[in-house]
């Protein structure tokens, strides 16, 4: 019961993510194929809340809700992110499909998306195994 709260702000979250279409397959190639606007602007919004929002807790020293202060920790360059930015990007073309949406979708009545989170898990499974021998 602890964590009802959170299966709440999940299940709207799912929600959200299903009526704008975010999780639409069609939305998806309509991105990558340059055809529509519409998650361009999703994207932008969701690129822009974020930019916003890191800045005010930067600003304001703002606080988690247990009042533990919030610390964003300084990000170096590796050549990892743009080569798992360029896997991520050509399974979520391949697919249909990203982290978030995956579990919508399936939400939603769409079972391939099963397939995509159990092949997500092995790729995450995969990624630990090989951390400590991958370019850092």
């Amino acid at each position: 019961m602890k964590y009802f709260k959170y299966l709440i702000l999940g299940t709207l979250f799912g929600i959200i993510l299903t009526k704008s279409e975010v999780i639409s397959w069609f939305r998806i190639q309509e991105m990558f194929r340059f055809q529509s606007f519409h998650m361009y602007g999703v994207i932008g919004s969701a690129i822009l809340v974020g930019m916003v929002s890191v800045q005010l807790i930067k600003r304001n020293h703002l606080k988690s809700l247990s009042g533990e202060p919030i610390v964003l920790a300084e990000k170096q360059f590796s050549h990892g992110t743009w080569i798992g930015g360029l896997l991520f990007g050509i399974g979520w073309a391949l697919t249909g499909a990203c982290p978030g949406p995956m579990f919508a979708q399936l939400g939603s009545g769409i079972g391939s998306a099963a397939v995509l989170i159990l092949a997500a898990l092995a790729g995450t499974w995969t990624y630990s195994a090989l951390r400590e021998k991958l370019p850092h």
